[in-house]
C-alpha cells in the first residue's frame, strides 16, 4: 500500500507532487530546497542545512533518524562550493553513510537555488 504524505511544516505544496510517498518500510522523500527560508539567497552550505533540517522533520515525524538513510540524490547548480557542502553532509550522516548520487545541473526551479537533495529513508 501507497501512502502519499505532506507536511505542514514544510508548507503547502503548490505542484503536482507530495513531499514523501511510505511504501512499507521505506520513505520517499520528494526533492527537497531552501526555498521560502531564509537560506534561499545564501550559499550553498547554508541551502544545505535549510535542507537537513526539513529531512530531520521528516525523519522525527516517521519516529525515524537521519540514521536510516538508504540513499540520496544531490543536484547542484555548480562544484565551485563542493567542499562546504561535504562538510555539510559529513556532519548530518555522522557515521551513517548513505548511498549517494551527486549530479551537477544547469538549474533549479528559481535561479537563486543552488541545491536540491531528495532521499529515501528507512522506517
Amino acid at each position: 500500500m501507497l501512502i502519499r504524505k505532506n507536511y505542514p511544516e514544510l508548507g503547502e505544496v503548490k505542484a503536482p507532487y507530495v513531499h514523501a510517498v511510505k511504501h512499507g518500510d521505506t520513505l520517499y522523500i520528494s526533492g527537497l530546497t531552501a526555498f521560502a527560508t531564509p537560506a534561499q539567497q545564501g550559499d550553498i552550505a547554508s541551502q544545505a542545512e535549510a535542507i537537513f533540517q526539513q529531512l530531520h522533520l521528516i525523519a522525527a515525524s516517521e519516529n525515524t533518524s537521519l540514521s536510516h538513510l538508504i540513499k540520496v540524490t544531490i543536484f547542484i547548480t555548480s562544484f565551485a562550493q563542493i567542499n562546504d557542502l561535504r562538510a555539510v553532509l559529513f556532519r548530518h550522516y555522522g557515521n551513517h553513510l548513505p548511498a549517494s548520487s551527486l549530479v551537477q545541473i544547469s538549474q533549479l526551479f528559481s535561479p537563486d537555488l543552488k541545491v536540491e537533495i531528495e532521499a529515501i529513508i528507512a522506517l
